[in-house]
C-alpha cells in the first residue's frame, strides 16, 4: 500500500470528480492520503472528506494564509483540536510553517507575523501532543530555530528542497522529508541527490496534490498559451512518483512501499489504527 502524506483533497480542482478521483488513486494502491488544512474556514470539509474517504486529515494555518488569519483562528484552532482529540483521524497540526519565497511575505510585518503563527501552532502542538506538517519555502533554518525552542513529538517537513545539513538537523528532531513530483524532473538535480542519499527511514512520499504536477503532467507556459491544458496532479500519481526514487535508489517499488509506509507511521504515529484499519 501506499500513503499520500500530503494531498489537497479538498481543492477546488477536485469539485467536479472528487469521489471517481479518490477511488482512481485507490484502485493505485493509494489506501491513505493525509488532507492538510490551509485555513480555518477548511477545517471541517477535511475532516469530513476525510471520514468520507477512509483518509486522515491535519487542521492548521499555512503561511500564506496568515495575512488573512486572525489571532481568534488560533484560539479557534486551540478549540478544534479539543474537541476533535479522540477521532483517530486527525494526526497532525498542519499545514503550518513559513515561506520565504512569495515576495509579499518577505516584508518585515510580514516575516514576523508568520513566525507569530508558526510558534503559536508549534505551542498547540505541544499542548496537544500532535506532529506537526511543515511548509518548507526558503525558510529551513527559521523553522529549525522555532522547533529548537518548541520540540514536537514529530513530523514531516513537506515538499523539502534544502541542503543535506538542513535534512539532518530535521531527522535529528524525530521528523520524516517529504518527496514528491519535484523529484521527477531531470534537472532538480540537488533534490535527486538528497532522495537518494539520504537514509530511507527518513523518506514519506506524497503528491501535494493538485499542486507540484510530475514532468509527464507539466506544461511550459508555451505549452500553454499554445492551447495544451496543464495536466492535473492526483493521489493516483504517487506510485508513478515512487518508480522514479525506486529507480534513483536501487529499490524494489515493494520495498519502498513498505519502508515509506512505516516511514509515514513513525511520523504521524497515529496513522497506524488507520493502515490496520486499511
Amino acid at each position: 500500500m501506499w500513503i499520500d502524506t500530503h494531498c489537497h483533497l479538498d481543492a477546488a480542482e477536485f469539485d467536479a470528480d472528487r469521489d471517481a478521483m479518490r477511488a482512481q488513486a485507490r484502485a493505485q494502491a493509494v489506501s491513505l492520503c493525509v488532507i492538510p488544512a490551509v485555513e480555518r474556514a477548511h477545517w471541517a470539509g477535511v475532516a469530513q472528506l476525510a471520514e468520507r474517504h477512509g483518509d486522515a486529515y491535519a487542521l492548521g494555518i499555512h503561511p500564506l494564509y496568515v495575512p488573512q488569519a486572525h489571532e481568534e483562528d488560533l484560539r479557534a484552532l486551540d478549540a478544534a483540536l479539543t474537541e476533535r482529540q479522540g477521532d483517530p483521524r486527525l494526526v497532525a497540526v498542519g499545514e503550518i510553517g513559513l515561506d520565504f519565497f512569495v515576495p509579499a511575505l518577505c516584508e518585515p510585518a510580514m516575516r514576523e507575523r508568520q513566525w507569530a503563527f508558526y510558534t503559536a501552532q508549534l505551542k498547540l502542538a505541544q499542548k496537544h501532543r500532535l506532529p506537526v506538517i511543515l511548509h518548507v519555502r526558503r525558510s529551513a533554518d527559521l523553522l529549525l530555530k522555532g522547533l529548537r525552542q518548541r520540540p514536537v513529538v514529530s513530523g514531516i517537513a513537506h515538499a523539502f528542497n534544502g541542503s543535506a545539513q538542513q535534512a539532518q538537523l530535521f531527522v535529528d528532531m524525530g521528523f520524516a522529508l517529504g518527496f514528491g513530483g519535484a523529484l521527477t524532473y531531470d534537472r532538480a538535480l540537488q533534490l535527486r541527490r538528497l532522495a537518494t542519499e539520504l537514509p530511507l527511514a527518513a523518506l514519506v512520499l506524497e503528491t501535494d496534490a493538485p499542486d507540484i504536477p510530475p514532468h509527464w503532467l507539466y506544461q511550459t507556459a508555451d505549452d500553454r498559451a499554445k492551447g495544451q491544458a496543464q495536466g492535473r496532479n492526483s493521489p493516483a500519481e504517487l506510485p508513478r512518483i515512487a518508480q522514479v526514487l525506486a529507480d534513483l535508489r536501487g529499490l524494489s517499488l515493494h520495498a519502498l512501499a513498505q519502508a515509506s509506509s512505516a516511514n509515514a507511521v513513525r511520523a504521524l504515529p497515529r496513522l497506524q489504527a488507520l493502515v490496520d484499519f486499511a
